[in-house]
């Protein structure tokens, strides 16, 4: 990437990792998140562990600032640096948890880790990297080469130099490392360990960003099915058959095996033994690095899990026609809608001439029908004694007026202090106040994001209060899958 002033404004703007480096409690997030999450390699804390942490965090220092340093609780903290405009920290909702959940973001940990790099350090070893360096260009060449006899020389080559150290070794030619030597190594592979944990966030928002887009994909698609799986999945999973997860696969393949976890071990405690090793001070957790490795791509296993499983409920038959035929009737009733009234003189009552169509969620009863020749929906809804109650709303776009622009940012609003929200809890936020005509423009919208799920597997009753005909008041309820706006 070109650094130039562009590039550089934009991410001043945008980035959240700046927008940490600028904050005014830069050294409160920094300092709390890395000792949260960092230090001790957590990748997910419940909010109220999260909160309880940092209440004492807070605690402590307005004993030494006083109480007008940091004024705000700590939820309103968290709440805060979870939002869009900071997102440093990602806050969601576990699956089977009603409690919300914090993690922190790549941006948040890339701005520590070159916080750490401001730190003077006693020793910077070079060697080290150099060889490292050297050493990938031979493996990049070497992996490359398509000539079998210059693949068998080289092997040779090895073989001789291999030859020719076990004879200097016999001969009591002993070759060590110096004390130096030994600490240029070591300083480099902690920062490559640290590096690597590091990585398994961005990792994750990889593959998180990967699976918005192919929804993207699939939310947009007009043509047939079969021919959108061929162009997004092939014959694999479009998230496993990535470059992302092909190369975090080849790294799980290595360190689940089981002799490489034992050379690990062997080779760490050998090297945390050596006297110059010592002489750091290394982290207590370097003995236990390559667990926190597993215990990161667990986690990471799990997400990508997870996603390919959404992915596959997304593109399931019955859930792609539903939502393909819910699509395609509200736009098509919508286009007809206003050319109506773009064309009707004022205060004409309009009348859509459309095919009776008939939308068939996974309800017990049809959500609603239209008539063929006025726009009047009988909606059929179970009433309190499980009785159908059947109910008319008389000219859907001429007589109710939704704003739509209005609900969409009730959607965005309430997104902004949490990850998701449920259609059922948006509608308790915001109550219904023109019935099922906004519920079907809430669907809408739902239909139209590439970042909604639907949770067949959960029902979730949404109420509303709606006058009668003799102007009483009485409580409608419809019973539906779950709908999950996700930011």
């Amino acid at each position: 990437m070109t650094l130039d002033y562009t590039t550089l404004d934009l991410l001043r703007q945008n980035h959240p990792a700046w927008r940490l480096l600028r904050s005014d409690h830069a050294p409160l997030v920094a300092s709390f998140l890395q000792r949260v999450f960092v230090i001790p390699n957590v990748r997910v804390m419940a909010q109220a562990d999260l909160s309880e942490a940092l209440e004492d965090e807070l605690f402590n220092l307005r004993e030494q600032l006083g109480d007008a340093a940091f004024p705000k609780s700590a939820l309103e903290y968290l709440n805060d640096w979870a939002s869009i405009e900071k997102g440093w920290l990602r806050k969601f909702y576990t699956h089977g948890s009603d409690e919300p959940h914090f993690d922190l973001t790549p941006a948040s940990e890339k701005a520590i880790a070159w916080l750490g790099t401001l730190v003077e350090r006693s020793f910077v070893g070079t060697e080290s990297r150099l060889l490292t360096l050297f050493e990938l260009l031979k493996q990049m060449s070497e992996g490359s080469e398509t000539d079998p006899q210059a693949r068998i020389a080289e092997l040779q080559k090895r073989r001789d130099e291999i030859d020719m150290e076990i004879a200097r070794i016999e001969a009591g030619d002993l070759p060590l490392l110096d004390d130096t030597a030994l600490k240029d190594r070591f300083q480099q592979f902690t920062q490559l360990a640290r590096e690597l944990l590091t990585d398994f966030r961005e990792v994750e928002h990889n593959f998180r960003s990967l699976d918005r887009r192919v929804r993207e994909r699939i939310a947009l698609w007009a043509g047939a099915k079969g021919v959108l799986l061929e162009e997004i999945m092939g014959e694999r999973d479009a998230i496993a058959d990535s470059d992302q997860g092909r190369s975090f696969r080849a790294f799980w393949d290595f360190l689940m095996s089981s002799s490489r976890q034992e050379e690990l071990t062997a080779l760490l405690e050998r090297v945390l033994s050596l006297a110059p090793i010592a002489e750091l001070k290394p982290d207590a957790r370097t003995h236990r690095i390559h667990y926190d490795w597993l215990e990161a791509g667990e986690h990471t296993q799990r997400t990508v899990a997870r996603l390919s499983q959404q992915l596959r409920r997304f593109l399931d038959d019955q859930a792609w026609l539903e939502n393909r035929r819910i699509m395609d009737i509200l736009q098509g009733l919508e286009a007809k809608a206003l050319a109506l009234r773009a064309s009707s003189p004022a205060g004409e009552v309009m009348t859509i001439d459309a095919p009776a169509a008939s939308v068939e969620l996974p309800l017990e009863r049809p959500l609603y029908t239209v008539n063929a020749k006025t726009a009047i929906v009988d909606i059929v809804l179970p009433s309190d004694d499980d009785d159908a109650q059947e109910w008319q709303m008389d000219a859907l776009y001429s007589q109710v007026v939704i704003d739509k622009a209005r609900m969409a940012r009730h959607i965005r609003h309430a997104l902004q202090d949490r990850s998701q929200i449920t259609l059922g809890t948006l509608c308790q936020l915001h109550p219904l106040q023109h019935g099922l005509a906004e519920l079907v423009t809430y669907l809408e919208l739902a239909g139209k994001s590439s970042k909604t799920v639907v949770d067949e597997d959960t029902t979730e009753t949404i109420t509303w209060q709606s006058a009668t005909a003799d102007g009483k008041q009485a409580m409608k309820r419809v019973h539906m899958p779950r709908v999950i706006f996700v930011r």
